[in-house]
């Protein structure tokens, strides 16, 4: 989800920060990545080859739902007019159904995206599912067109995540249908989320994600994880809470019914903080033991960092879930906070990996 260059240099930078000049590189011992060879990284393959599975399980889900929704909009030969006045219950429920479905697969990505977006070999799937933009941005735009049975082209449209969102919560309107009030209850209004996306957009963005879907899951048991791998994850993915915070700021969350950010809608950006911090935490475990070939102390001080971190973003979403309002002045200090901490221990684990030998790629 993240350019890694970029991010790479924050690291860097951070780096020179935490003390690691030539001065202190001359009194602290070096090791070798063979040295560090026998760091046990089996558990974060496993860990990605579980949320893949259970990523693509997710999707069939909701594939499987678009395809119920398509059927009913098929029936009604498209007239949706006439689909909610004879079929109303059934899409109000179909349409449930699909909220649900997505509001499912979303922690199975957002669990392993700092693998995912963290391994450069693995990275490009994170802009096709959850982090690409459409076209009107080329520099981060997806890699894909969509097709739809009926034959329409969606040139780059977005990501998967946020093609299916904005689509099945209603929160963008070329993927909804034109000229037909979504009244799904039937009581006269239209609040949200009530929507009635477009069958043939919904079904070829479902169909189309479940194939990328699929293609994660092959190259993830494909990938043999590296040091280098696991020390670009945390030192690319780390620090990335300040775009998470505005995300947020910006979202139904806080923003309410003003939210200028169309997605974002059906989950907190507090939850997928949360969700990317733990991964983080499972793949620095994993490495702790090389960080501490170099430096046992800063070792335990990253661990104790990482922990105070992921629990921050934990008691947030708590507060959030139990009924706390955040403003979004408290998103800008909250995600400042969060955005030099992580820094921090970027840069920690930045200098760790150069104590090593280790070249992190960008």
């Amino acid at each position: 989800m993240r350019r890694f260059f970029t991010l790479l240099v924050v690291g860097c930078l951070a780096l020179v920060g935490c003390g690691g000049d030539d001065t202190s590189n001359e009194t602290t011992p070096k090791a070798t990545p063979a040295a560090a060879a026998n760091v046990d990284l089996a558990p974060i393959k496993d860990y990605l080859l579980e949320h893949t599975d259970r990523l693509v399980t997710s999707v069939e889900l909701l594939n499987r739902d678009a395809q119920e929704y398509y059927n009913l909009a098929e029936a009604a030969d498209f007239d949706y007019a006439k689909l909610l006045k004879d079929n109303r219950a059934e899409v109000q429920t179909a349409l449930k159904e699909l909220q649900g479905a997505h509001i499912q697969a979303n922690p199975a990505y957002e669990e392993m995206e700092g693998v995912v977006a963290g391994v450069p070999s693995l990275a490009d799937y994170d802009v096709i599912i959850d982090a690409g933009s459409d076209g009107s941005d080329p520099e981060s735009a997806v890699p894909f067109s969509l097709t739809t049975k009926a034959g329409k082209e969606y040139k780059q449209p977005g990501n998967f995540f946020a093609l299916v969102e904005t689509s099945v919560f209603g929160t963008e309107p070329k993927f909804q249908v034109k000229g037909v009030t979504p009244d799904l209850d039937g009581d006269g209004k239209v609040t949200f989320p009530e929507a009635l996306p477009d069958a043939d957009f919904l079904l070829a963005a479902t169909t189309d994600f479940l194939k990328y879907a699929k293609e994660l899951d092959t190259k993830a048991k494909e990938w043999q994880p590296t040091l280098e791998d696991a020390y670009t994850a945390v030192v690319v993915m780390t620090p990335t809470m300040s775009e998470y915070f505005d995300a947020w700021k910006n979202s139904r969350f806080i923003a309410g019914g003003k939210a200028e950010e169309k997605g974002f809608v059906a989950t907190s950006r507090l939850s997928d903080i949360r969700d990317i911090l733990g991964g983080i935490v499972l793949i620095y475990d994993s490495i702790q033991p090389s960080v501490e070939k170099v430096n046992a102390d800063q070792a335990a001080q990253t661990k104790t960092d990482l922990a105070k971190l992921h629990e921050f973003a934990g008691r947030l979403l708590s507060e959030e879930e139990g009924g706390k309002k955040f403003t979004a002045s408290d998103a800008d200090t909250l995600g400042t906070e969060a955005q030099r901490n992580a820094e921090a221990i970027a840069g920690q684990v930045s200098q760790a990996a150069g104590q090593l030998g280790l070249k992190l790629e960008d």
